[in-house]
């Protein structure tokens, strides 16, 4: 999950820079080309397969859906904002997916973690102020990003024990080719329009295979922690976001925007040494000592 952080807003960030060149809809289609492109023959090679019961592949269908939508808003939301802000305000999704894996899949979350989370929730609230007074409603996106993908990280979270993450992602990929290729060849509209090879493309490319890795890496993570523990994990996303937005952008936040990232993260952080705290506890208390048997008659 950590490496996730790294490599994910560094994909956003390139997404950024082609996303006023691009139409959307070829910009995400692009992005899901790179992971069939990059996956299924991994697959094939190490002879992982591509069949699942009916059961998990709907569910890899609903969680392709979601993917697209998120992407979509993610690509979208970053044609009016700056990069950290973008992802900032995307955060309300841990505090989401917390209430989701207590909720849902009955995940352990003390009342600590809960208020932590609404804490950061009021960080990302500071963060969406100031940007929707200087863009408006398009502040807003990163907000379907939030619910979009604490839904995928959920579903992902259902399937990942039972299915290999190289070989959901590959299946994946081609649905969601199969799902946007109709769109982008039969639906007029100027975000569905196709352009022709054009310089940036080397971008667009280097973008599909961080959002690929990187997502590999998030799926794996699900694999073997609970979303509950992972999830504070990706404040560290922000910082991160922060540094390459100001390296490549020259945008750093300010005001009550920088005020609320602070916020953020320090409650994301106050959520991990709370949850490494419990782990500590957990593993140091002593067994229940076994009752006596009853005495004989």
């Amino acid at each position: 999950m950590m490496a996730f952080c790294l490599l994910a807003p560094f994909g956003d960030a390139l997404a950024k820079i082609v996303g006023d060149a691009v139409p959307l809809g070829q910009l995400v289609f692009l992005r899901f080309a790179v992971q069939v492109a990059v996956l299924l023959p991994l697959v094939v090679a190490t002879g992982r397969t591509l069949r699942h019961g009916p059961r998990v592949t709907w569910r890899i269908a609903l969680r392709t859906v979601l993917h697209i939508a998120g992407i979509g808003f993610m690509f979208l939301s970053l044609r009016y904002l700056p990069l950290a802000d973008a992802i900032a305000i995307a955060f309300v999704m841990p505090f989401v997916l917390l209430l989701l894996g207590w909720l849902v899949l009955e995940e352990e979350v003390g009342p600590r973690r809960l208020i932590a989370c609404a804490v950061g929730f009021a960080g990302t609230l500071m963060v969406v102020q100031p940007a929707f007074e200087e863009v408006g409603a398009p502040a807003l996106l990163p907000l379907g990003v939030a619910l979009t993908f604490a839904l995928f990280m959920l579903t992902t979270r259902t399937i990942a024990r039972e299915v290999d993450p190289v070989s959901m992602q590959a299946v994946s990929g081609t649905m969601a080719l199969a799902f946007l290729a109709p769109l982008l060849i039969f639906v007029p509209h100027p975000e569905l329009a196709w352009t022709g090879p054009q310089p940036i493309w080397s971008i667009v490319l280097a973008m599909g295979l961080l959002g690929t890795v990187s997502h590999l890496l998030m799926t794996w993570s699900l694999r073997y922690a609970p979303g509950a523990t992972l999830a504070p994990m990706q404040y560290f996303e922000i910082p991160v976001a922060t540094f390459y937005g100001w390296a490549i952008f020259g945008d750093l936040p300010n005001g009550i925007a920088a005020a609320g990232i602070a916020v953020t993260v320090a409650a994301g952080l106050y959520i991990v040494m709370r949850e490494r705290a419990t782990m500590r506890a957990s593993k140091a208390a002593p067994l229940p000592a076994t009752p006596p048997p009853p005495p004989a008659e």
